[in-house]
Parts: C-alpha cells; structure tokens; sequence
C-alpha cells in the first residue's frame, strides 16, 4: 500500500519543484516583469488611441470602443509572450547543464515536462492578472463570476502556449533561433487570431489562415467568457472553442513528452 503514495509523490514533486523554480528565477529578473506588462500595455494604449475612431464594430460588438475590443487580445499577448519566452529557460539550463541533471535524474519525461509548462503558465497567469487589475481600473467590467471564468480561460490558453514554446526551444541550441521563430510564426499566429481585428470582412483567403489558426479559438473562448454571452455571431461557438483550446493543449504537451523522451546531441554538451 506504501508504494502507491510514494509513486505519486516521485511524480508529483519534480513538477510543483520544476515549477517554483520557473517562478522565482522570474521574480529574480526584474527586467523580465517590467518588460512582460510594458509592451503589452504600450500596445493597448497607443493602438487604442489610434484606431479608436476609425474603428466600426461588426454588430456582435456593437458600442464597444476598439480600446474595449482589443483588450481580451492584449492579455493573450501578454499570455503568449510570457509563456514562450518562459521556454527560453530550456536553452538556457542546456548551457548551464542544469537540464542534463534532471535528464538523468529518477523522474518521468513527463513530470519535467509537466513541471516546465506549469511554471510558464503560473507566470503567464500571473501577469494575465495584473493587466486585468489595470483593465478594470481603466473602466474595463469585470464581475466576480467573469473574473473566475477569465482565470480559467487565461490558464487554460496559456498551458497550450507553453506546451508549444517548449516543444519548439527543446531542439533549439541559441536564443536567436528562438526569436526568429517567434518573429516569423508565433507573432503572426496572435495577430491572425482576431485579437488584433475581427474576421468579419477580411478575404477568405486570410479567413480561412484565421479558421486554421488554432490560437483563434482560444481567443474566441476568451471574449465569449469575458463578455458572458455564449454565442457570438462571427466567432466560434464557446464549445467549439474550447474543445479545440483543449485539444491543442494536449497535442503540444504529448508532443513536448515525446521529444524529451529522446536524446539530442544537445542534451549530452
């Protein structure tokens, strides 16, 4: 009977101890916290500011400004970024050989990779959060109930995102790489997701990228929780959406076990 605890307790701990660690090498770099809500917030202001005349809601948003449009899309940024620059930490502890201790530790692929999401997504929350706190005070309604439901959401987004940020830094050997890609696929694959402008009246063709982009239904999950409406007309429906969010957080943490289970010849410099 003894052996059932002590194996969950051998899967569990290299998680929740992965995941602290994540955390307060973050809170360390205080660069890295100033930055991680700077940008975002310099994005939803200036683009606020900018588009807040010109922009003419499709009738599901009807009376939204863009400001209280594009804020949903400004905490996926922030959910994006602070997810997938948190997988830099791979390259890193390869460099430092922190990462090949914990290959040839007793542990599970799994709970190391379990371990290294969950501290993304921590953070990613966590800072999803704070911009929350200053949407709210710009004016931005936030009940109790929405709030909860928000959290949920942000968690679940930002799990699926980290999953990605890892299975793409796992084979990556420089941070350069890691950022071309982020220019080049994961920056397009925010603004392709209705976070930036609604679908309603782009081509079909750039409608049909957006269909197959799988960032847009998490973000049409998060506007369907944020704004309490179970339907709107244009977007996903809220099941869809999140069944599909759901789907891709699996995909890209299976995949992230799968290709920490074999060796690299990163893995033994």
């Amino acid at each position: 009977m003894s052996a059932k605890p002590s194996a969950v307790n051998s899967f569990l701990l290299p998680i929740f101890t992965l995941a602290q660690r994540e955390l307060v090498r973050f809170f360390r770099q205080r660069n890295r916290v100033v930055g991680a809500l700077a940008q975002p917030l310099i994005f939803w202001v200036l683009f606020g500011a900018a588009f807040t005349e010109t922009f003419k809601p499709p009738p599901a948003f009807e009376g939204m400004s863009y400001r209280e449009y594009f804020f949903p899309g400004t905490i996926v940024m922030i959910l994006l970024f602070t997810a997938i620059f948190s997988t830099i930490s791979i390259i890193e502890d390869r460099r430092e050989g922190f990462l090949q201790s914990v290959l040839v530790a007793p542990v599970s692929r799994l709970s190391m990779v379990l371990g290294k999401i969950l501290g993304g997504t921590l953070l990613a929350v966590l800072q999803g959060l704070l911009f929350l706190f200053i949407g709210w005070l710009s004016g931005i309604p936030l009940s109790p109930g929405v709030l909860l439901a928000v959290i949920g959401m942000m968690f679940l987004i930002g799990f699926a995102l980290t999953g990605l940020g890892f299975l793409i830094a796992w084979r990556m050997d420089s941070t350069q790489g890691f950022h071309a890609i982020m220019s080049v696929f994961l920056l397009p694959m925010w603004l392709l997701s209705g976070a930036l402008f609604p679908a309603d009246g782009v081509p079909s063709w750039l409608g049909w990228i957006m269909r197959l982009d799988p960032l847009t239904y998490g973000m049409s999950a998060f506007r369907h929780v944020m704004y309490s409406r179970e339907s709107i007309p244009g977007l996903p429906s809220l099941g869809l959406s999140l069944a599909i969010t759901a789907a891709f957080a699996v995909i890209t943490v299976g995949a992230s076990t799968l290709m920490a289970g074999t060796r690299s010849t990163g893995d033994l410099h």
